[in-house]
């Protein structure tokens, strides 16, 4: 599974990112609730609930009936705005209080929209990972959504859409190819290993400029790693990019050479990596690490067991960026807290530049963000995929596998700031504790950090 911060570029068929589900939003939503109802019919159907507990039993058809405390909370749901009212419903469903969770999403389901504002968009949203994850099917609504994945052509569409109106992708783009940069002002041979490479956009530009080197370009050599999703929303395999890059530098008389390492994260070894004495190698994480188990899931520790190897590499630069947001670890309902706060702040900022009823913003939110939002309410373990750290975990994380910080120079954080004068002066940079923070408003929403 890919992140929806993916890859992105100036043209639609240069755009990747996550799915939700098919290409029609109403249809799709629809869809995706008579799942749910399907579930929740059987679940009841199988379930043998004890009278005297809180858990709902029916004397009407459908109708439940409420222990005395929880039918207090169900009688206050009007009273709650829509946030007060989301948190009692992950609180209720944190608690496995059924009959409450029920009574309060059938009060939520009156008010959200994917057509409202961006609390209504969020919630409806979440709702559905609360009710998923109430019936114990996380994982299987998870998998039934990736199933449902649009076309290549509408999946870049929708992503290239994100892209024009958020600086989310720019961001990571633009740091990370200045701080390769110039780390590789100097080097005669250079290799790239891009552990997201998708589409390749990103290096493009970084080709282009290095046509313009004083002296004379560089070879460049691009490793790309990828997986089946990028596969499918590029409608070809790495050789497509790979071709694409070549003719890039052809055509800027930059020497090239690609290769393609069609493994996922979590199967790469280093002899993948075809590096090769003398070459001066930069590694570049965008987005992407988070969806490495670590060792709170797996064993084998994936995100520790990459590092390590790469760090042995001797990079002479790697740049890592992230989601500022703490879902890995935290137990369900804090988790759910921090993710309605993170989101809360991306839709607003997506808000601040369509109307309500773009139809493109609602295929973008559906496609592109939503199913990363089902997936942290809704799933536990290995099915849970969107697990993001907060920097300063990712920064002792790469201390324990040898990595040292790398200072960012002005010249990163002034690209960044000259590309956010084409957005919301709700944006905000800030270089805290050797990363840069992208936020907006009052939250933090990604970090840009570089290591040797």
């Amino acid at each position: 599974s890919q992140s929806y911060m993916s890859d992105v570029h100036h043209s639609s068929d240069n755009t990747y990112g996550s799915p939700l589900s098919g290409s029609s939003g109403v249809d799709d939503s629809n869809e995706l609730r008579n799942v749910l109802r399907e579930l929740e019919i059987k679940l009841m159907e199988e379930s043998e609930i004890d009278d005297s507990s809180s858990c709902s039993v029916n004397n009407v058809v459908g109708q439940p009936v409420f222990s005395t405390r929880e039918n207090r909370v169900v009688q206050m749901a009007h009273t709650m705005d829509l946030k007060q009212l989301l948190l009692a419903c992950a609180e209720a469903v944190s608690n496995a209080e059924i009959s409450t969770a029920q009574g309060l999403m059938n009060e939520l389901e009156q008010r959200v929209s994917i057509s409202g504002d961006p609390i209504q968009r969020l919630s409806a949203y979440m709702m559905e990972g609360l009710r998923a994850r109430l019936l114990s099917s996380g994982s299987i609504i998870y998998k039934k959504l990736k199933c449902k994945e649009p076309t290549g052509p509408e999946l870049m569409s929708y992503m290239h859409f994100l892209y024009q109106i958020c600086p989310y992708f720019k961001f990571a783009y633009m740091s990370a190819n200045v701080v390769i940069g110039e780390a590789m002002e100097h080097e005669n041979r250079i290799h790239v290993i891009d552990f997201c490479l998708a589409q390749g956009s990103q290096w493009v530009s970084f080709i282009q400029a290095l046509a313009h080197r004083p002296g004379g370009p560089p070879f460049i050599r691009v490793t790309g790693v990828d997986d089946s999703q990028s596969v499918h929303a590029r409608g070809g395999g790495l050789d497509v990019v790979g071709q694409r890059l070549a003719n890039v530098a052809a055509s800027c008389g930059v020497p090239f050479e690609f290769h393609g390492a069609a493994l996922s994260g979590c199967e790469v070894e280093l002899e993948n990596l075809k590096v090769q004495h003398g070459e001066a190698l930069a590694v570049n994480f965008p987005y992407m690490l988070h969806h490495m188990p670590d060792e709170s899931v797996n064993t084998m520790n994936h995100r520790d067991r990459l590092l390590r190897p790469i760090k042995s590499l001797s990079p002479k630069v790697v740049t890592l960026v992230e989601q500022e947001s703490n879902t890995n670890t935290a137990p369900f309902y804090p988790r759910f807290c921090e993710t309605l706060e993170y989101y809360t702040a991306m839709f607003e900022s997506i808000d601040a530049t369509r109307p309500r009823n773009d139809k493109q913003r609602i295929s973008a939110e559906e496609h592109c963000i939503a199913r990363d939002i089902v997936n942290i309410v809704a799933c536990e373990g290995a099915d849970r995929v969107e697990r993001h750290e907060l920097f300063g975990k990712w920064r002792l994380r790469l201390a324990m596998a040898g990595f040292v910080p790398c200072p960012l120079s002005f010249s990163v954080g002034n690209a960044i700031r000259d590309m956010l004068k084409e957005y919301s002066s709700n944006y905000w940079l800030v270089d805290r504790d050797g990363a840069l923070y992208l936020g907006w408003k009052n939250r933090a929403l990604a970090t840009c950090s570089a290591w040797r």
